[in-house]
Order: structure tokens, then C-alpha cells, then sequence
């Protein structure tokens, strides 16, 4: 269990083939079990409340469209404002926020509180992104009957003062909610008075010290964060069969050009099948990627990685028709080859550097689902390592895996972080130390009372050097049906 005390918890229940779990999102998180219960399930939850909470003007939606009446302020609520900006001024204190003072809190706290007539827009983003016409098609079957999941961001030991959301979803409708403890101390995102306009406003209203709803619903924006917790942050999808996505988005791209006259005629008959939003995310992302495009900070990183894993760079090259192709050259060679034409490692890893150069940016969340796919066990270990150091400079990562090789590379990072600093030097373990608090594994495990799969962390153990998931007794029944088929050839009786 982490030591810090403030983290965001997700809990869900009845969803998709999961019938309880409660996970701690933390900066590099790991789903692990069998097929079919519910880690693809889960990521793609978490990338819809991240695409919601992430959207412009998250606190806008709470109000209605037709909403015109203004607040009043005191004299005193206006001071607070215009002191609550000077301590914005403060660099310092931007990446934890700033207390709103109570006068300020008050007029916030009914906005955050009114979040439930976001639910349409919550609703519709989830089935995007799952790609269904109905959220109720999640509901875990058969004894489902409502869909439940809850955010919360813990804010100490007193559970009273957790702010929170409730999303349900049942057969005939979906509907969201909040709560925000009276006694919740407000923070928000620190801003310069140049980029937050309610300096200005206030002052051109001082003789009426009345606010409009959009001008308190822009510092209502501003506690959010503070609110959601971790979910508040950009977040980019890698799906399973990254390469084979890579090479598809060429014909995905054509299709969409040479039927661009019948689309809005003959929607029925598109000759592309119906992708989730995570896929369709993924194909623009890729699609819109230039050569030219301004790296995003984390061109470090990417070279890191052609460097140490793929030995040779991912090139971007502007096709005839305006749509990037991707190509790749093998250190020492003076030509380039085709993506297609490469191994399908190269394909796998190759959207990770071509979104941490141009897309990711310190502060974001990369899904990465399989990052073992087309590895070798010994270019898995050195993935996994190379995730942790995304990690350490700032991205938070969640990835969903079957592999042993990623959790038990993973396990030593953690127990590095024993070992210490000063003598950390004389151990080579491929990667940064990475804590408790950083690493959390969560084993997705199938049963069948309730039928479905039930979520729980998994500790590290420090004598088999994992965080141990099932794998070792699968190599163990191995091993004894070996033994088993060895005995019978030696007893022939």
C-alpha cells in the first residue's frame, strides 16, 4: 500500500466482464490476468474519464446553456479574488495549486456540485470510445443489472472530505453524480492574471460586483483538477496490434478519400467497418503527424528508445495525397525501408516513439495495451525499463500485459528503490528505482461467484522477485506433466 496519503481511486462494479475492483491509479500502472477479464475493459473506462475530464471548459457543461443570472459579490468576495490572483504570481506554487480562500469556495462549490447534467456527455463519450450504441451493452452478464463506477480523489486520512463521482449505467439510462463534503478544502490551477480574465471583469463590474455564470464557471475550471484527481490530464491509446494498425491507417486514409463523395450519401454502405473511438483516436493521431511538427519535449525519450531497442530511427515521410507514410533505417544504412517491410517489433514500438516526439508531453497519460507484443523476452525486460524512465520524467503510464518478463523487470525497479542512494550506483538493474508509491499491479482474476472477474493489487514479493500473477504455477504444471509423460517412458508397465 503507498505511503502517500493522496491518490485517486477507481471502483467499479458490474462492468464489461468485471464484477468488483478497486484500483489506485498511480504513475505507472499495471493490469495483469487471464484473457478475457476486463484489462481492456478497464483501460478503455479509464481513457473516456480522462477524454471527458480533459475536455475545454469542463466546469461549463454543469450549466445549463440558458442560464443568464448573475451572481452577486461582496466587496470583500471581490478583494479575495484579486488577492487569490497576486498568490497565483507565485511559480512556486502553480503544480500544487493554490487554497481558494472560503469566499471564493462558496461560489464554486454549487457549480462542482451540479456536474450530473454532464452525464449525456459522459455517456456518449464512453460509447464512443468502446465503439457501442449503448452503454448499457457493459453491463456484466448475466446478474448485472446496473453498471456502477466511482472516482475518488483522496485527499487525506479523513475519508469524510474525499471529493467524488458516480457514473451508473443501467438499461434505460445513464446518470452521473457528485459529491463535494462541505468541509473540502477547494484548491485550484494556478494561473497569471494575464491568462485568467476575471481581473478585468470584476473590475469593469465593480460598481454592480455582479459575476455572470461563465465567469465563475472559468475559476470553477480551475478546481477540477483538484477534484478528479489524476483523471484530469491529457491521455493518448496505444492499442493491441500497434504494427498492424500502422500499416492499415494508409487504406484507412484512401478509403476515407476516394468514398468522400458517397460517405454523406451512403453512410450504410461505407466500406470500413465500425471502429471504437480508442482505434479512430489512435488513426487520427497517426494521420496528422508531420514530419515537421514541433517536438513535444519528449524527443529524448524516442531517441532513447530507437537507440537502445530498435536500433535504427522512425522516419515520418508526406505521401503524394498530403497523409504522413512511415518508414525506418536500420543504424549504418543509407537507405530507408517501409514500415511494412520491417520486423514486427519495429512496427510494435514504433507509434511509442513517434507519440512521445510529437505528441505525449510531460504531465500526460500513454496507454499502452500488450507492450510485449513481437518482443523478445530480453527486448520486453528492456521496454519495461524504458518505461520506467517515461515514467521518472513526468508521463504516467498504464499498460495491460501477460507477461512475466515485464513484472518481474518491473519488481526489481521497485526493490531498487531499497537499495540506498549512495550505493545504488554498484547495482545495475537496467532502469531508474521506481517506489511503491509510483508502481501498482493489479491482478484481474476470473471467478464464478459473482461470474466475472474480480480486481486486487498484488504485492511484491521479495523472495521470488515478482509481483506474482499465476505464472509460476503455469510453469510448474508444465514441469510436471513433463515429469508425468517422463515416468510413464521409464515404466513401461
Amino acid at each position: 500500500m503507498p505511503s502517500k496519503v493522496e491518490r485517486t481511486t477507481l471502483s467499479v462494479k458490474d462492468f464489461g466482464p468485471i464484477a468488483q475492483a478497486e484500483i489506485d491509479l498511480r504513475p505507472f500502472t499495471v493490469f495483469v490476468g487471464a484473457s478475457n477479464t476486463g484489462k481492456s475493459y478497464l483501460a478503455i473506462l479509464l481513457y473516456a474519464l480522462h477524454r471527458f475530464f480533459n475536455r475545454p471548459g469542463v466546469a461549463s457543461g454543469f450549466l445549463s446553456r440558458r442560464e443568464t443570472t448573475r451572481h452577486g459579490v461582496s466587496g470583500q468576495q471581490a478583494e479575495a479574488i484579486n488577492q487569490w490572483l497576486q498568490q497565483n504570481e507565485t511559480a512556486a506554487k502553480r503544480e500544487a495549486g493554490v487554497a481558494l480562500p472560503d469566499d471564493l469556495a462558496v461560489l464554486v462549490r454549487p457549480i462542482l456540485r451540479r456536474i450530473g447534467e454532464s452525464s449525456a456527455l459522459l455517456d456518449e463519450e464512453v460509447k464512443r470510445c468502446f465503439g457501442l450504441e449503448q452503454s448499457a451493452d457493459l453491463i456484466r452478464q448475466p446478474a448485472g443489472r446496473c453498471a456502477r463506477v466511482t472516482l475518488r480523489r483522496r485527499c487525506g486520512d479523513d475519508c469524510t472530505s474525499w471529493p467524488g463521482y458516480d457514473f451508473a449505467i443501467s438499461r434505460k439510462n445513464a446518470r452521473l453524480s457528485s459529491s463535494f463534503p462541505a468541509n473540502m478544502p477547494l484548491r485550484a490551477r494556478a494561473v497569471t492574471r494575464r491568462q485568467f480574465g476575471l481581473q478585468l471583469l470584476l473590475t469593469r463590474h465593480r460598481a454592480r460586483k455582479l459575476l455572470h455564470p461563465t465567469e465563475l464557471t472559468e475559476l470553477a475550471d480551475l478546481t477540477v483538477p483538484f477534484t478528479a484527481g489524476s483523471v484530469v490530464r491529457p491521455v493518448y491509446y496505444l492499442p493491441a496490434d500497434r504494427g498492424g494498425v500502422m500499416h492499415m491507417h494508409r487504406t484507412f486514409a484512401s478509403s476515407l478519400i476516394s468514398n468522400a463523395s458517397l460517405a454523406a450519401l451512403r453512410v450504410e454502405e461505407s466500406p470500413l467497418p465500425p471502429l471504437s473511438g480508442v482505434l479512430v483516436d489512435f488513426l487520427v493521431g497517426l494521420i496528422n503527424l508531420d514530419e515537421k511538427r514541433k517536438s513535444t519535449g519528449s524527443d529524448e525519450l524516442a531517441g532513447r528508445l530507437e537507440a537502445e531497442i530498435l536500433g535504427g530511427s522512425v522516419r515520418i515521410r508526406e505521401s503524394a495525397f498530403g497523409y504522413p507514410s512511415f518508414h525506418y533505417q536500420p543504424e549504418s544504412w543509407q537507405r530507408e525501408l517501409a514500415l511494412m517491410n520491417t520486423s514486427s517489433m519495429v512496427s510494435e514500438l514504433a507509434p511509442v516513439v513517434l507519440y512521445l516526439r510529437h505528441i505525449v508531453r510531460k504531465g500526460d497519460v500513454i496507454i499502452i495495451e500488450e507492450p510485449e507484443s513481437h518482443l523478445h523476452p530480453q527486448m520486453q525486460i528492456a521496454f519495461t525499463r524504458f518505461l520506467a524512465a517515461v515514467v521518472k520524467a513526468g508521463i504516467r503510464v498504464i499498460v495491460t500485459t501477460h507477461s512475466e518478463w515485464v513484472l518481474e523487470a518491473l519488481a526489481n525497479l521497485v526493490r531498487l528503490s531499497d537499495v540506498p542512494k549512495s550505493r545504488r550506483s554498484k547495482v545495475d538493474a537496467g532502469g531508474p528505482a521506481l517506489t511503491p508509491d509510483e508502481v501498482g499491479a493489479w491482478l484481474f482474476e476470473p471467478k464464478l461467484r459473482p461470474k466475472g472477474s474480480v480486481v486486487k493489487e498484488i504485492p511484491l514479493d521479495t523472495v521470488r522477485g515478482t509481483f506474482p500473477a499465476g505464472f509460476g504455477d503455469i510453469t510448474e504444471n508444465l514441469y510436471n506433466d513433463w515429469a508425468t509423460i517422463t515416468n510413464s517412458l521409464q515404466d513401461p508397465a
